[in-house]
């Protein structure tokens, strides 16, 4: 077993009471509670009915962890409700690229990425599953309001281990939803209003 996997668990189980952690934005949804782990046969199913392969540490959050539930902005969907994207191309006049579901007409033959956190509206939270980027973790917008940004981590568990640690910690890290206790103290709309603020893309922590 990777040792992330126990790591992770350990820091789910306390992160809740953390009286010093930041502010993890939409987490009232998910309560920090992972939904039932998937069978591998469950995964085995997903990739044939869409002619990919899950990337291997994503994989095993799935097997070994938890299928849906706890996670950056509103968690984890539950791998039925995953959906393949493509990036758009970027736009001649220089705005950012968007990404189109893979079944739209509009859809570019390319790179695959697999929508697997929600995030709101038409922001997206993907995980590379072809191309140079995959298992690498991609946020964008559906239509292009603000350029991709494709997180320093290097697979889905480092990713999903920084939130954990950035939140503990009490960091503000947009990128991952997180606001720091200090700045939610002094943010008067409250910490909703201050994760608005400034777009994920903007920061290179995620």
């Amino acid at each position: 077993m990777d040792s992330r996997i126990s790591r992770i668990r350990s820091k789910l189980a306390k992160v809740p009471y953390q009286a010093q952690r930041s502010h993890s934005a939409c987490a009232e949804r998910h309560q920090f509670r992972l939904g039932p782990r998937i069978d591998s046969s469950k995964a085995d199913a997903f990739e044939s009915e869409y002619h990919i392969e899950l990337p291997s540490a994503y994989r095993k959050f799935l097997v070994e962890l938890g299928g849906s539930g706890a996670g950056p902005f509103y968690g984890l969907l539950p791998l039925e409700e995953c959906r393949l994207y493509t990036m758009d191309r970027k736009p001649p006049d220089g705005t950012p690229r968007g990404f189109h579901h893979v079944s739209h007409p509009d859809a570019l033959r390319g790179d695959l990425f697999l929508h697997i956190v929600e995030m709101g509206c038409s922001d997206l939270c993907l995980i590379g599953v072809t191309g140079p980027l995959i298992g690498r973790m991609v946020t964008g917008n559906a239509d292009g309001f603000w350029p991709p940004n494709v997180s320093s981590a290097q697979d889905f568990l480092s990713w999903y281990e920084r939130w954990l640690n950035h939140m503990r910690d009490g960091k503000d890290n947009e990128a991952l939803g997180l606001v720091s206790p200090a700045t939610v103290a002094s943010a008067p709309g409250g910490p909703r209003a201050r994760a608005r603020e400034t777009p994920a893309w903007q920061v290179a922590e995620g």
